[in-house]
């Protein structure tokens, strides 16, 4: 059976917070810093994958 593939979330800061988004079913809120060079970054814990809107941006870049 194929597993779904993990969520992406587009966004506007280059720092972000990822919990699993499921209350008392997440993970522990950590803080992802996403690289300027490849524009995006993966949650260790849950895999879901938070791509930056380059062109609406803002914040620490």
């Amino acid at each position: 059976m194929p597993t779904d593939a993990p969520e992406t979330q587009i966004v506007t800061t280059w720092k972000v917070a990822c919990d699993g988004g499921e209350g008392a079913l997440g993970h522990p809120r950590v803080w992802l810093t996403i690289p300027q060079g490849t524009g995006f970054v993966e949650c260790g814990y849950c895999d879901k994958r938070y791509v930056i809107d380059r062109d609406h941006a803002h914040g620490d870049h």
